[in-house]
């Protein structure tokens, strides 16, 4: 399943893809609707200036009972790894599966557009769940869930800029 989503911040496009580039963003995120606290297990700068990140998130919310048929809650963890040009203000990223890696991929990519006095976040990417009869439905909650993260995202970020 395809998607593009979009959430504005009242920030500097640079400053936002800043923070989302800085570690010490995603301990300010332990409050979010569907995933757990995510874990930052590894950032560097390339030789190129790209940030490279690495954070282990676990999926949160309530599964319908088709789903936990076939897929464990408790399973539901993976390691999003991006990559960060700060001053262009893009990203992109795959999501790495810890289980279920035969049924489950997506990769995206992100940028912050610069909106009067502000800047929009439009996000890019693609679901892939392999279950038969509910994949389909599996990748629509995924994605529903992601939109409802983004969003929360905004308001932390914007904190975490003013400092």
């Amino acid at each position: 399943m395809r998607f593009a989503l979009e959430h504005r911040f009242g920030a500097d496009p640079v400053d936002v893809s800043r923070a989302f580039a800085d570690p010490a963003l995603y301990p300010t995120f332990g409050v979010l609707p569907r995933a757990g606290q995510p874990e930052v297990v590894r950032h560097d700068v390339g030789a190129d200036g790209k940030v490279h990140l690495a954070i282990r998130w676990a999926f949160t919310a309530e599964l319908s009972s088709a789903a936990r048929a076939v897929i464990d809650p408790d399973r539901l963890t993976w390691v999003q790894e991006s990559v960060h040009d700060v001053e262009g203000c893009t990203a992109t990223y795959r999501m790495v599966p810890d289980h279920y890696r035969d049924r489950f991929s997506s990769t995206g990519d992100f940028r912050f557009d610069p909106d009067g006095d502000g800047c929009v976040r439009r996000s890019h990417g693609e679901v892939k769940v392999r279950a038969p009869l509910v994949g389909r439905a599996v990748e629509g909650a995924i994605v529903d869930g992601l939109r409802e993260q983004l969003a929360a995202e905004v308001a932390l970020v914007e904190q975490f800029i003013k400092g």
